[in-house]
Parts: C-alpha cells; sequence; structure tokens
C-alpha cells in the first residue's frame, strides 16, 4: 500500500512556473501504474508559462481558488470542483486569477516525463 501526505510532500518548482508536488509517480514508486498524480499551487496573480505535453494527455482537477484556464484558442475562467482535460500536444496556461492560492491536481495519462514537456519562455 502506498500512502502520501500532501504535508510530507517535497515541493518544487517547475519548469512551467508552477510550485509542484509530486503526489504519485509510477518510476519513483516502482509501481506499474500508467498515470502520474502532482498538486500544483500559484500565488494570486501568477501564471504558468505557456506549455504541453507532446505524448500524454492531462486533466486538472481544481481543488481551491479561481483561474483562468487556456487551451490553445479557447480560455475559460474555472474554478473548484472543476475538471479541465488538456488534450495531448496543446499548449496549455493557467493564470490564478483570484485572492488566494490556486490549488490543482494534475493528472497525467501516460504519466509525466520531463522530456515530453515543452515550455515557451
Amino acid at each position: 500500500m502506498i500512502i502520501r501526505n500532501l504535508l510530507d510532500c517535497e515541493r518544487f518548482d517547475a519548469a512551467d512556473n508552477t510550485q509542484i508536488c509530486e503526489l504519485l509517480h509510477p518510476v519513483r514508486e516502482g509501481v506499474e501504474i500508467p498515470y502520474s498524480i502532482a498538486h500544483a499551487v500559484l500565488k494570486p496573480g501568477c501564471e504558468s508559462l505557456p506549455h504541453r505535453l507532446k505524448g500524454s494527455s492531462e486533466v486538472y482537477f481544481i481543488l481551491e481558488g479561481e483561474a483562468l484556464m487556456t487551451i490553445e484558442a479557447e480560455r475559460s475562467r474555472v474554478g473548484q470542483g472543476q475538471a479541465i482535460l488538456i488534450p495531448r500536444g496543446s499548449w496549455q496556461q493557467i493564470r490564478n486569477i483570484g485572492s488566494d492560492d490556486l490549488k490543482f491536481l494534475c493528472i497525467v495519462y501516460p504519466y509525466w516525463r520531463r522530456e515530453d514537456e515543452e515550455v515557451r519562455r
């Protein structure tokens, strides 16, 4: 059984400008699961850099806060309790438009790999 506590999770600044905590990743855990799950935080007024996963699709699940989500040419306001599907290869960006931290889960299938991510600076 693998149990991860968010409070014990080490955070790092991701290439896309979000603060990430990898909750479950098959390579690190040594288990055969086809996806990875991370917890992300963006401070008020901050946004991720435009980025895409060339070979994976992704779902953001908003836990707390309000954001403006951009996928390719589409934009939409999103908030707590909403899931956003980001198709494989799509350019994406999320901006915290609220006054509190934006907190969301990132579920990636197949699991996240550094070489799969492309970031525009």
